[in-house]
C-alpha cells in the first residue's frame, strides 16, 4: 500500500531524487505547490529548525506527512556563512550568478578556501509529530574563483573536489546523487524509514 507524502518544495528536480529513492518504502511523493501549498517563512539560524518549520507547515496545511530539506554551503573562513542564507547570499532577487560573484570576493583575502554543503532532512508523521526523523549529510570541498562545469545548481560549477580533480557542476546526476549532501542525508533518511 502506497502512503502520500508531501514535499515541502515545489522543485521537481528534489522531487524525482527524492521519489528514486523512498518509492520502494511505499511513498508516493507530490510536492507542496501541487496541493496549492505557499512556502513557509524560514526565520531561523540553523538548518533543522528551518526544515522542521517547512515540513509542520506543509503538514498541518496538507494533513498528510511530510518532507521538508534544507541545505546549503558554509565556508569556515567566512564563520559558516552563507549557511542558511545560501539561496539568498547577495540578496533579492536570488540569483546563483550573484551568490557566486559575492562568494568568490569575499573569500578573496583568505587563504583558507576550504567550504562544506550541508542538508538536514526532516520527516514528520503528521504535523504534531513529537519525534520527527532527522538525518543529515555533510561533503566537503573548496570554493575555486573561476566557474567550471555545465551541471547542477547553486554554488556547484565553484565549488572543487579535489580528490577528483573536478567541481560539483562537471559530476553527472548519478555521481553527484552518490556523493552529495543530500544524497547522503536521503539515504540516511531512508535507512532510518526502513
Amino acid at each position: 500500500m502506497t502512503k502520500r507524502l508531501v514535499l515541502a518544495s515545489g522543485n521537481l528536480g528534489k522531487l524525482a531524487e527524492f521519489s528514486r529513492l523512498l518509492h520502494p518504502l511505499g511513498f508516493d511523493l507530490c510536492t507542496q505547490t501541487e496541493l496549492g501549498i505557499s512556502e513557509a517563512d524560514e526565520p531561523y539560524v540553523t538548518f533543522i529548525e528551518n526544515a522542521l518549520a517547512k515540513a509542520r507547515h506543509v503538514a498541518h496545511l496538507s494533513g498528510l506527512p511530510a518532507l521538508a530539506d534544507d541545505s546549503g554551503i558554509c565556508v569556515p573562513a567566512l564563520a559558516g556563512a552563507p549557511g542558511v542564507h545560501s539561496a539568498r547570499f547577495a540578496g533579492e532577487p536570488k540569483s546563483d550568478q550573484a551568490n557566486n560573484a559575492k562568494l568568490v570576493a569575499e573569500l578573496r583575502s583568505h587563504t583558507n578556501k576550504s567550504a562544506y554543503y550541508y542538508c538536514a532532512l526532516v520527516y514528520l508523521r503528521s504535523a504534531d509529530d513529537p519525534q520527527p526523523v532527522i538525518a543529515e549529510g555533510r561533503w566537503d570541498g573548496e570554493i575555486i574563483d573561476t566557474a567550471r562545469g555545465q551541471g547542477g545548481f547553486g554554488y556547484d560549477p565553484h565549488f572543487w573536489l579535489p580528490s577528483l580533480a573536478k567541481t560539483a557542476a562537471e559530476l553527472d546526476a548519478d555521481e553527484k546523487n552518490r556523493l552529495s549532501h543530500r544524497g547522503q542525508a536521503l539515504r540516511q533518511l531512508v535507512t532510518k524509514l526502513s
